[in-house]
């Protein structure tokens, strides 16, 4: 059993997993004030609250798109674990054939995501990250990463929404029984999450005309399980998909 962790720009997502089972998905909220002692406590809180021993843990892998804290965060898991954990970066083998540009701006999570994707699921293919940016990622049929498309996120487009207008209020993300909102609130939530349905499907017809066949499709991410029911496509949503790339990433470097 290992544990592994993506660190967001929201949110820190905190797993255990072996090659047979997801032991629990949880978060925690990314914060740059945080000290590594702060960071161990809530890690050490989320193993008691799963009974699981920092001492079966056989190691620990991370990877991160907010470098400030990440070296915090690996400074915490080795208090926790008493193992350095390995940090996805320069040097660490994914197997994952990346071909835009410049593959170094790939972000780690979009590695990590694809790379899992890879393992499970056929290609071609198109990976759904929803966080703080709603990622969509591309597989051809080779298995090659040939690129992507990074959105506003919905809760980013929400905020944004409402700090530049006087009159609309805050919105919890709950589905509206039509389209057709007949109050601003019920407005306001069919375009959030409605509207972020059909761009997802749209998104998805023009990549499938640009590959020239249908791609299997998979989300992930803590705001996918809002938007995934309403598109028209068939969508698969997976939770996991980070924490098995990062074991996968894992047994790959051990």
């Amino acid at each position: 059993m290992i544990l592994a962790i993506d660190i967001g720009n929201s949110n820190i997502v905190v797993g255990c997993i072996d090659k047979n089972t997801t032991y629990f998905v949880e978060r925690l909220s990314t914060d740059n004030g945080k000290t590594d002692l702060e960071y161990a406590i809530g890690l050490k809180t989320i193993l008691e609250l799963y009974n699981i021993s920092p001492t079966s843990i056989d190691g620990g892998i991370i990877s991160s798109v907010v470098p400030p804290i990440s070296n915090t965060i690996k400074r915490a898991v080795e208090k926790v674990i008493g193992k350095e954990p390995l940090l996805i970066g320069p040097g660490v083998k994914t197997g994952l054939n990346i071909t835009i540009d410049n593959p170094a701006q790939l972000g780690s999570d979009l590695v990590v995501d694809a790379v899992a994707a890879l393992h499970q699921y056929p290609v071609p293919l198109i990976v759904i990250d929803m966080g703080t940016a709603t990622t969509m990622s591309v597989i051809n049929k080779d298995k090659k990463y040939i690129g992507g498309v990074i959105i506003p996120g919905l809760r980013v487009a929400t905020d944004s929404l409402i700090s530049r207008t006087s009159q609309l209020p805050k919105i919890s993300l709950e589905t509206p029984q039509h389209a057709i909102g007949r109050n601003t609130i019920d407005c306001m939530k069919s375009g959030a999450i409605f509207g972020n349905a059909a761009l997802i499907d749209g998104m998805i017809d023009r990549i499938e005309r640009e590959l020239g066949m249908q791609a299997t499709v998979i989300a992930t991410g803590g705001l996918a399980r809002f938007i995934i029911p309403h598109c028209s496509h068939k969508i698969t949503y997976d939770d996991d998909l980070l924490l098995k790339g990062l074991q996968i990433i894992y047994n790959k470097n051990v």
